[in-house]
């Protein structure tokens, strides 16, 4: 169970990839009924923590408590000016070597004993220097993946997603992709419905496309007009209808021709995909939440039958209906 989740910082921390942690773990939201963590910032060095931007950050050097985390985050920010010739990490314009062989041997220690340790965007270099991204899949800022690659070889490294679960060890693309790994962690260990509460809070999607499918669920139905707002609404309380263009399109009082262009342009895709893509993350939530049969499910999102809803699934999780209920199943609540 994710209970205690510690923050590692190195001079020259990027404040944003930082945020982001703080935000999601570090925030109390009890009055929401969510779970809270145990959340501690330390220093990675002895050195003092600076930003990216001057400021300082007055935390303790106390890498004991690594020891004990359930969850490691390596925010943005110190590696970037790691050095690609003799793979050494410097400290701002005096080239002041960094001792960072204790940290490392934390994280390490951190993976052996089955504890998660996850970096932000160029904090994956700190955890390619640990050793502990050789031979797995990996990303990072697409700027910065080029360099990754060549300075680890042994890497995996795909600047295509906006994350990458390995397991014990994650890794995301740069800012916001922070975001959407933090939400990850959260809902794979604590369920959509916490994962998707936090992001309300936050005011973001719970997730974004981005390259491969991840196992998060889709974004919250959003539209910038206010003529296709009220309709998305309705679609998704209505997904087990049949609901062709010709019916949408005169609902929203347009051509079909029209309705199908604006919502295209409003939405980044078209209305069955839009469709497809809310029933599937209506069956995550049925197969999550409840005891229903699978072709119970696949009825109740407007997929018809449970063959149809595997198709969709598989094409859209990578995996079966049933296998995703084992893997993310919760306690079951009443469904009318």
């Amino acid at each position: 169970m994710l209970k205690t989740v510690v923050v590692p910082l190195l001079p020259r921390i990027e404040a944003f990839e930082l945020g982001v942690a703080c935000e999601v773990f570090g925030f109390d939201r009890s009055d929401d009924g969510l779970p809270t963590y145990d959340f501690t910032l330390i220093r990675g060095t002895p050195l003092p923590v600076t930003t990216r931007f001057g400021y300082s950050i007055d935390v303790p050097y106390d890498l004991d408590l690594l020891d004990t985390a359930d969850l490691i985050i390596v925010p943005a920010g110190g590696t970037g000016v790691a050095s690609p010739q003799d793979q050494s990490y410097v400290c701002g314009p005096d080239d002041d070597t960094w001792d960072l062989e204790p940290l490392f041997e934390k994280l390490r220690a951190a993976v052996e004993r089955g504890a998660r340790v996850a970096s932000m965007c160029t904090g994956a270099f700190t955890l390619a220097a640990a050793g502990l991204l050789d031979g797995r899949p990996c990303t990072t800022h697409w700027k910065h993946a080029a360099r990754l690659a060549e300075m680890y070889p042994a890497a995996k490294v795909d600047p295509d997603v906006l994350y990458v679960d390995d397991g014990a060890v994650l890794t995301s693309a740069g800012t916001a992709a922070g975001i959407d790994l933090c939400l990850h962690i959260v809902r794979t260990e604590q369920g959509a419905h916490v994962a998707n509460t936090i992001a309300r809070r936050m005011v973001v999607p719970p997730h974004r496309d981005g390259g491969q499918a991840q196992y998060v669920a889709m974004p919250l139905p959003e539209c910038k007009s206010e003529t296709l707002a009220p309709l998305l609404d309705w679609m998704t309380e209505n997904l087990d209808r049949e609901l062709p263009v010709a019916v949408l399109a005169e609902k929203a009082h347009m051509s079909a021709r029209t309705f199908a262009r604006r919502f295209t342009a409003e939405t980044g895709t078209t209305p069955a995909r839009w469709l497809r893509d809310q029933r599937v993350h209506a069956a995550q939530q049925l197969l999550e939440n409840t005891d229903l049969p699978v072709d119970v499910i696949a009825d109740r999102v407007g997929f018809g039958t449970a063959a149809v809803l595997r198709q969709h699934f598989l094409r859209a999780r990578h995996t079966t209906p049933q296998a995703y209920r084992r893997t993310f199943r919760t306690e079951p609540v009443p469904v009318s």
